[in-house]
């Protein structure tokens, strides 16, 4: 098995160094644009094998995607990342012809991979995957949900002085501060409600926190965050390349399902060695359908500035 992480910054140097730890691949490859910075967060990954006893092979390549070669699984991280007081739209124009640039070279080399997908805004960066390359769209993964949700369960259990892993909990719609949907009312503790143990107005603290977890942190690190989107990708990539049948929130195309079609947003799927296998239907009540709704129609607007003239 072999996995190339494009983007050697810190979220994809952090979902590199997860994915060696955790030995999902055999064949690791850390690429970039800039001289030398993926040789060098290669090597500095690989002098930590003998420390933590794992044996992926990761080497680091400068923008040849011929390393990249025969790639089971790509994770894309590459593009500007938000400062404080930076919405992930306005990284659209930038990042978007990054993006492009990135999914159309590593197809002319690994042309079966499975396209894991973090630069932001993510829904829109998918979606530009997607219609770009004319892949299958179960070969095109937004990496989104499963970093909303893991915040969801963070929050969650801060509130309910439980662990994190004994929380079930997701996150809907796009990936946005105004766009995500913590499905509180679906959460669950070892299967029982949360709703049984919060108050109305935790439940509408958590939810809110939740929304702005990331631009919380942009504004605490001066960047984005990059431990836990790192490790969300690399959750993203276990799934698929242990064939885990797991279900996790991610942003894929939509041809109907929960009431959009041709756009791409974050719904549960289950994800296996095919990349993602089928959406779930968590039969939403009419006021998380609404709020559904409003976030596609949201993230439909940040897909139309891809085709909108220059200048406009």
């Amino acid at each position: 098995m072999k996995v190339t992480v494009v983007g050697a910054g810190a979220v994809g140097a952090t979902c590199a160094d997860n994915i060696a730890r955790r030995e999902l691949a055999e064949e690791l490859v850390l690429l970039d644009i800039k001289e030398g910075f993926a040789e060098g967060k290669a090597q500095d990954i690989m002098q930590t094998a003998a420390l933590l006893g794992f044996d992926t092979k990761v080497s680091g390549s400068t923008a040849d995607y011929a390393k990249t070669a025969n790639s089971d699984v790509v994770v894309i991280t590459s593009g500007l990342p938000r400062k404080p007081g930076m919405t992930r739209e306005e990284l659209i124009g930038t990042n978007a012809r990054i993006v492009e640039d990135v999914t159309k070279n590593i197809l002319q080399h690994s042309p079966n991979a499975i396209i894991v997908v973090i630069s932001n805004p993510m829904d829109t960066m998918t979606y530009l995957a997607l219609k770009s390359t004319g892949l299958p769209k179960n070969r095109i993964i937004g990496m989104g949900g499963a970093l909303d949700s893991a915040r969801f369960k963070y929050q969650l259990s801060q509130h309910l002085g439980a662990s994190p892993s004994d929380l079930n909990a997701v996150v809907i719609g796009g990936h946005g501060d105004t766009t995500m949907i913590p499905l509180i009312k679906h959460a669950t503790w070892n299967s029982v409600p949360v709703t049984h143990f919060l108050s109305e107005e935790q439940q509408k603290q958590i939810v809110a926190d939740t929304m702005v977890g990331g631009a919380t942190l942009t504004k605490l690190l001066g960047t984005s965050a990059w431990y836990a989107p790192g490790a969300a990708g690399a959750a993203v990539v276990e799934a698929i390349v242990r064939d885990q049948k797991k279900l996790i929130t991610s942003c894929v195309y939509l041809e109907g399902e929960y009431g959009q079609s041709d756009i791409c947003l974050g719904v549960p799927v289950v994800i296996g060695r095919n990349g993602w296998e089928k959406i779930v239907d968590f039969k939403l009540d009419a006021e998380d359908q609404a709020a559904f709704a409003k976030s596609a129609d949201a993230v439909r607007s940040m897909n139309d500035v891809l085709n909108a003239p220059a200048g406009v």
